[in-house]
C-alpha cells in the first residue's frame, strides 16, 4: 500500500483542480486517497503502448521522486516516427549542447507552451522530470513534446431519455447522464473525444475542432453540412464548465514526458442540439456513440475519473 507521507507529497505535487460542475467561486478538492486511487497507475503498464518495449517495474513505494532508488534503471525509448523529427514534435537530444535551440522549460516557448498545470517541474540534466514521480521509461516515448503535452477532452452530455422523459436508475434513483464516446483506434479503449492542442492555439479552439473531427467526422462533410455543424457546436460550447485541469494517468508517459489536458462538460440540457445531431466517428475515432454514464466503465486514461467528478456536479447517477 500507499505511504501516506509519500501519496500526501504527489497529491500535493499533483495539485489536481477539480471544479464542480455549474459556476461557483470555490474550488471542489477530491480526498487524498481519491488522488491517490486516480494517480499514475496507468503510466507504469508493464507493455508501453504501440511498441513491445517492457517498463521498468515501478512498485506503488517507489513512485516518488523524493524516495532513494539507486538501482533505478528506466528503459529508453522514443517511437522511431519521433527520431525522423516531424515538424510538430521536438528534436531528440541526448545533452543540451547538440540543440540548435535550447529548449524553454517551464515557459512559454514561442508557439509551444510549456508550461505545467502542475507548477514548475524540475530539469535533471537538462531532461523535464515528471512531477508526479517515476514511470519506469525514460526518453518520450510516443509524445511529441519533452515535458507536458497539452491536449483538451470536451465532454458532451445530455440527459437519457425515453419518450420524451428522462430514464432515472432503479437504484440510485437518480437521472443518467449520457456522453458522447469514441473508441480510439490505436487501442480499441472507449474514451472521450479529444486531442493535442496545436502550438499556438487556444484550448476553446481544441476542443471545438476535436469534438467536431471525432465525433461528428465534420472533415468529411459538405460544405453546407459542415458550417450548420459547426454553428451547433459554436452554439454549445460557449456554455461549457471546466472539469479539470492537470496531469493525466496516460499510459503513453514517461520520466521525462506526460500528459496533461483540460476537460470540459458541455451539456445540452434539453437534448434539441447537439443532442439530436448524427453521430459519425473520424480522425482517430473507431466508433462513436451516446453512452451512459457509469460506475463500472473503464475507460481510457484518466477518462473515468473525469466523469466521476462530472456527475456528481449534476447529481446524476454513478
Amino acid at each position: 500500500m500507499w505511504n501516506l507521507a509519500v501519496a500526501a507529497r504527489l497529491a500535493a505535487v499533483q495539485q489536481v483542480h477539480l471544479r464542480p460542475v455549474f459556476k461557483a467561486k470555490c474550488v471542489t478538492f477530491v480526498s487524498l486517497m481519491e488522488i491517490v486511487k486516480c494517480l499514475h497507475l496507468k503510466a507504469r503498464g508493464e507493455v508501453y503502448p504501440c511498441s513491445e518495449v517492457l517498463r521498468f517495474p515501478v512498485p506503488d513505494d517507489k513512485v516518488d521522486w523524493a524516495v532513494p532508488w539507486t538501482n533505478y534503471n528506466p528503459v529508453d525509448y522514443t517511437a522511431p516516427a519521433l527520431l525522423k523529427q516531424p515538424s510538430w514534435a521536438d528534436p531528440p537530444y541526448r545533452d543540451e549542447g547538440e540543440l540548435n535551440k535550447v529548449l524553454k522549460f517551464n515557459q512559454l516557448d514561442g508557439d509551444v507552451d510549456r508550461r505545467s498545470h502542475t507548477g514548475k517541474y524540475n530539469l535533471i540534466n537538462g531532461f523535464p522530470r515528471n512531477p508526479c514521480g517515476r514511470t519506469g521509461l525514460k526518453g518520450r516515448g510516443l509524445l511529441g513534446r519533452w515535458g507536458p503535452n497539452h491536449a483538451a477532452d470536451p465532454i458532451v452530455t445530455r440527459w437519457k431519455k425515453e419518450g420524451g422523459k428522462t430514464v432515472t436508475h432503479n437504484c440510485s434513483g437518480k437521472p443518467i447522464l449520457q456522453f458522447v464516446a469514441i473508441c480510439r483506434k490505436d487501442n480499441k479503449e472507449w474514451a472521450i473525444p479529444g486531442g493535442m492542442v496545436d502550438a499556438g492555439e487556444k484550448v476553446s479552439a481544441t476542443l471545438r475542432r476535436e469534438f467536431g473531427e471525432e465525433a461528428l467526422n465534420s472533415l468529411e462533410l459538405a460544405e453546407a453540412e459542415r458550417q450548420g455543424v459547426k454553428e451547433l457546436i459554436n452554439l454549445l460550447f460557449e456554455a461549457g464548465e471546466m472539469v479539470y485541469q492537470g496531469y493525466v494517468d496516460d499510459p503513453r508517459n514517461t520520466d521525462n514526458a506526460w500528459m496533461e489536458t483540460v476537460a470540459m462538460n458541455y451539456h445540452d440540457e434539453t437534448g434539441d442540439s447537439v443532442g439530436k445531431l448524427a453521430l459519425h466517428a473520424g480522425d482517430d475515432a473507431g466508433a462513436v456513440k451516446w453512452m451512459d454514464i457509469e460506475k463500472e466503465q473503464n475507460l481510457y486514461a484518466s477518462h473515468t475519473h473525469f466523469l466521476h467528478q462530472l456527475v456528481k456536479g449534476r447529481n446524476a447517477h454513478w
